[in-house]
């Protein structure tokens, strides 16, 4: 007899559990999350009027693995570019109510007794929302086109970041057990290092991989190859020192800048929905009912400090940003309660061993309650708005106003800053660049010449050739000019600006002589190695200049090409005059506009709006013609109102009434036959006068009238008495059609 392992009995029992649950969360209409949650409360060892999984260690593993796929997903959906197109807005509300909760977090926990460490991961907790509960939510109830929603998914994408650089302080924290602002610096230079080198070399490589080998990219190689990478990024994440679900996270968003990013994240669904699945009901699990029983107040106690602190410091955030009082009170009871990266920080004190075990079960027991009070919050959000307006004193509702229309205005940039800013990205990323080449690359060249030749050993060839790589950014870090215009509009008509200005300057080349002094510190031990490197340098570059900025120049055309792909090819607009903003609305298969054109529809004369563009699959169908008909799974790309928008959302949501007929299925098609009685109504009338095709859905395939037999006959062919007529279609429909006919006459 064959013997089943453990991990698939589990499996089955998981899966199975989760899917009676699921079900029923689906009708009572809440989260999936909270029945993948329960259904792991039911598997789990503390409860035991069910079975109970066997091999914990194995789930544990697959558990790891979802998180790994729920945080490529996120990083799918982020994209480094979503950062710079949500802009400071998002950031101040984000930043402000992060600073808040943590602080919130961390006194609650000693205000309920706890130790120091458990109230540094409760701060964590508390301070990250839920995307997926969010997105869900707005999806439910139609509000992902309102101008609020907007801004809750900038602060979304801000804190998704947020959250990755929390997991990176807190495990440094938990390490060294005490704050050292000395460790946390390093810990912070070295996530920054990595995070531009990985960005910069990503974005250079990966879009021009795929785009290469774009024919050969079906769905199943895809998906291969984009959980491949996913994995390879996570094991050198992993091997820097730092946590898979950052190297996941990284690898999604650079995914998210290439035009496969939707297909991507099309393909990886699935996989992500079955491990995340697993990873929530191992959530579920760690939980002991015993322990909430006895943790009552503090769940209630956090709960509530959830439900008023993220609120309250997100519409300070966002009035903080110049928006107005009601869309900043929308956004931030919209931002109330705490989800799937609050698990994977609880997660993380657990297996580090530094949180208390009640600190866990309590995290997510207040996430399922924050979870459950969402979308009673988010429908609050506008009632509580207009209470909040006729309330407050006109003074402050006019200095909130007159503050935001003035933030609105200050968007202009003084070229010093421009130019500041230029000169410290430069200085960045070709700082990063060199000592990634002379660090990383370097000890592998040394390996490679080994002995060395022709006299000189294989540290010194490997130098060289490590200096030779590293030119183009030493060029392109001391020599590069940067914002020319900008630079001479400043050296000319500013002149208390000449010195700042020579000082940068001098900052650059300072900069590029610290890269040789650490690439002669690594290869070479003669004094004047430095001087013949630095000598060496300026005349390669005062020699091939040109070589050099050409080079230069197809590098960062390629990294800037790469970048705009997505940009490029759906040829999108960010241009929102008054109150009118771009919003993207899905077609849903069951939709009743399925099938039909825009002249059909009319969208713009019966909502105001207009579709700026169609995007199906891979192809996009910009300022799409009247006679284009919409199709299932069509993004649309439209500029409206708020309101506009709403408007034609419902019309979208309008499903086929039940009473339309149901397309046909293949395995009702049917050959029929029927005999023209004498009083039969078809004698004397042609096929097409008879609506065989029209009304009955039917085709004539032939006639057999006496020894003669007609193959499909023309439509102009008149029935006799006799004729034995075979059809093509429905059995039902046909019957129907014949029958009705046969009592109308």
């Amino acid at each position: 007899m064959t013997h089943l392992p453990a991990l698939i009995a589990d499996l089955g029992l998981i899966l199975s559990v989760a899917a009676v649950t699921t079900l029923v969360f689906k009708k009572i209409k809440q989260p999936l999350v909270l029945g993948y949650i329960i259904a792991g409360v039911l598997v789990g060892p503390h409860v035991g009027f069910i079975p109970t999984v066997i091999d914990e260690a194995s789930i544990s593993v697959w558990s790891e693995i979802g998180v790994i796929f729920l945080l490529f997903s996120l990083g799918l959906e982020f994209s480094f570019k979503k950062v710079a197109q949500v802009g400071g807005t998002a950031s101040v509300t984000t930043i402000t109510t992060v600073v808040f909760m943590l602080a919130a977090g961390y006194f609650t926990g000693h205000f309920l007794g706890w130790g120091t460490m458990d109230s540094i991961f409760l701060g964590g907790i508390l301070s990250i929302s839920s995307t997926t509960i969010i997105i869900r939510a707005f999806e439910e109830l139609g509000l992902k086109t309102q101008g609020f929603a907007g801004l809750v998914f900038g602060v979304l994408v801000i804190e998704d970041l947020v959250a990755i650089l929390l997991l990176v302080l807190l495990s440094t924290v938990a390490v060294s057990q005490h704050f050292s602002g000395g460790a946390m610096l390093m810990e912070l230079g070295k996530l920054g290092f990595f995070l531009i080198l990985w960005f910069a070399g990503g974005i250079f490589l990966i879009p021009t991989i795929l785009t290469r080998t774009r024919k050969l990219m079906n769905d199943e190689t895809l998906l291969v190859v984009s959980i491949a990478l996913c994995l390879t990024m996570v094991f050198l994440a992993v091997e820097a020192g730092f946590s898979a679900p950052l190297g996941a996270f990284i690898m999604g968003s650079l995914l998210a800048e290439t035009v496969f990013a939707e297909r991507i994240e099309h393909l990886v669904k699935p996989v992500k929905d079955l491990f995340g699945a697993i990873f929530f009901v191992s959530v579920g699990m760690l939980i002991d009912p015993g322990v909430l029983v006895t943790h009552w107040l503090p769940v209630l106690v956090l709960s509530l400090v959830v439900l008023v602190g993220q609120p309250m410091s997100s519409m300070a955030g966002a009035l903080l940003a110049g928006q107005p009082l009601r869309r900043s009170v929308r956004a931030g009871m919209s931002l109330s309660q705490i989800g799937e990266f609050s698990f994977i920080i609880a997660t993380l004190g657990m297996s580090l061993g530094v949180t208390s075990d009640f600190l866990y079960p309590i995290a997510v027991a207040v996430s399922a309650i924050t979870t459950f009070t969402t979308p009673y919050m988010i429908k609050l959000s506008a009632p509580f708005a207009d209470m909040l307006e006729r309330a407050l004193p006109q003074r402050w509702t006019q200095a909130i106003e007159q503050y935001s229309s003035q933030t609105d205005r200050v968007k202009a940039t003084s070229d010093w800053r421009t130019l500041l800013r230029s000169y410290i990205v430069n200085v960045a990323i070709f700082s990063v660049l060199s000592l990634a080449v002379i660090m990383l690359g370097g000890p592998y060249l040394a390996q490679l010449f080994g002995d060395g030749f022709m006299g000189l050993s294989g540290r010194v060839l490997a130098g060289l050739m490590t200096l030779v790589l590293v030119l183009p950014f030493i060029w392109a870090m001391s020599f590069r000019r940067i914002k020319r215009a900008a630079y001479r509009h400043l050296w000319l008509n500013k002149r208390q600006l000449r010195g700042p200005l020579v000082t940068i300057e001098l900052v650059r080349v300072l900069a590029a002589v610290l890269m040789l002094v650490l690439l002669v510190n690594e290869f070479f031990s003669t004094g004047w190695a430095l001087l013949a490197a630095v000598v060496f340098t300026v005349l390669v570059t005062i020699v091939f200049r040109r070589r050099l900025h050409a080079f230069y120049l197809r590098m960062e055309d390629r990294f800037f090409t790469n970048l705009n792909q997505r940009e490029q090819q759906k040829k999108r607009t960010d241009l929102a005059p008054w109150d009118m903003h771009l919003a993207e609305l899905e077609v849903k298969a069951e939709s009743i506009v399925v099938g039909r054109s825009l002249l059909e529809l009319g969208l713009r004369e019966k909502h105001g709006v207009n579709i700026v563009l169609i995007e199906r699959g891979d192809r996009t169908i910009p300022a799409p013609s009247r006679d284009e008909r919409l199709l299932p799974g069509d993004n649309l790309l439209i500029i409206g109102t708020d309101e506009q928008l709403v408007d034609l959302n419902r019309t979208l949501d309008t499903m086929i009434p039940d009473d339309t007929p149901k397309p046909l299925q293949k395995e009702s098609i049917r050959l029929e036959k029927y005999r023209v009685l004498p009083r039969s109504p078809l004698i004397g009338q042609t096929i097409s006068s008879t609506g065989l095709r029209k009304k009955g859905g039917a085709l004539v395939a032939g006639i057999e009238r006496g020894e003669q037999r007609m193959m499909n006959p023309e439509s102009s062919l008149t029935f006799e008495q006799n004729d034995l007529v075979w059809l093509v279609g429905d059995a039902d429909h046909i019957h129907g059609f014949m029958e009705g006919k046969a009592s109308r006459e």
